[in-house]
């Protein structure tokens, strides 16, 4: 007689009410693998992400914005194409967006545009800013 003979035959353990048996999902979720370095993986993606240096504007090049911008000012009929340049929140650099629409609103002091879909660009951001439409009304 081996010396595991005598429980062999014994009835088998159920759980009570209290506490009751699992299902097989949360019994193999005991065995899963985890990440021993959580975040690793984001952290890898974003020092993969590349940004782009913001460029400084030449004198004329700031002059022609500035004209560009008066003229858009002084007639609402004409859309603004601007190119600009927005910060990364995480990482030196950023990148250029390109959007066009009529500017709202201008505010010389804080030195920003809003546009009729109420978004703010700062005017030192802008590295292009020219006429889309000439067709004044």
């Amino acid at each position: 007689m081996s010396e595991y003979e005598n429980i062999l035959d014994l009835k088998h353990f159920e759980p009570s009410s209290k506490h009751p048996r699992m299902t097989l999902y949360k019994r193999s979720a005991q065995f899963a693998p985890f990440a021993a370095l959580s975040g690793y993986s984001e952290q890898i993606d974003e020092t993969k992400r590349l940004t782009t240096r913001k460029i400084e504007l030449s004198e004329d090049k700031k002059e022609e914005i500035n004209n560009n911008l008066s003229v858009l000012l002084s007639n609402n009929n004409l859309i603004a194409k601007i190119i600009y340049f927005l910060k990364d929140k995480y990482k030196s650099g950023g990148k250029y967006i390109s959007i066009s629409g009529k500017i709202m609103k201008y505010d010389d002091i804080k030195r920003f545009i809003i546009l009729e879909n109420k978004q703010k660009i700062s005017i030192d951001n802008i590295v292009d800013l020219s006429i889309e439409n000439l067709d004044i009304k």
